[in-house]
């Protein structure tokens, strides 16, 4: 299951995380968002131990928004040792988040 991380706990949860960690950049009003949640939950079973799959509610985390310059939603980052390492905009098939994933293993 995702976690939700907002500014207070993003740098804990995703930028000291041992493994990689994908941020979806998402909110509730969004149509686009909720069209790839269940695919990342999917993921998020699928990858168990291996990645992190977080939501970042970017209405409540204005900082954090800011920090990556997430300006369209949904937008999905793909942290590596507390890096950005890949980044996916707009609602897509699983395949397209699964292969950066796989990418930065």
């Amino acid at each position: 299951m995702a976690i939700e991380v907002s500014d207070g706990n993003f740098e804990e949860v995703v930028i000291q995380s041992e493994i990689p960690v994908i941020v979806d950049f998402w909110a509730e009003w969004c149509g686009p968002c909720r069209m790839i949640s269940p695919i990342l939950e999917e993921i998020s079973k699928e990858y168990t131990g291996k990645a992190l799959v977080t939501k970042c509610d970017v209405d409540n985390s204005p900082r954090t928004t800011a920090k990556y310059g997430i300006r369209n939603i949904p937008t999905v980052l793909f942290f590596k040792k507390g890096e950005v390492a890949d980044k996916q905009v707009g609602a897509v098939p699983k395949s397209n988040f699964v292969n950066k994933l796989n990418a930065i293993l």
